[in-house]
């Protein structure tokens, strides 16, 4: 099930412990699928590991970890 972004922000602010934690979920892997967009966009362009790193605010070994091994981005 495919929400958008809206939606699911909406979602989480319920009193609903239950929906909360659906949407919760719903919008890391939303945010996984963003992130690894723009993290393949800066490889495409050439920018380094390190960089790429620097912006996400973690390791050169994390980055690294999650993406390299990983094929290219299947588009919907």
């Amino acid at each position: 099930m495919d929400e958008d972004a809206q939606d699911l922000a909406v979602r989480v602010a319920s009193d609903d412990p239950w929906e909360g934690l659906r949407a919760v979920a719903a919008l890391r892997a939303l945010l996984e699928r963003v992130e690894r967009i723009h993290v393949q966009s800066a490889r495409d362009r050439g920018v380094s590991w390190q960089e790429i790193a620097d912006q996400l605010g973690v390791s050169k070994q994390a980055v690294h970890q999650n993406y390299a091994k990983r094929g290219p981005l299947r588009r919907r």
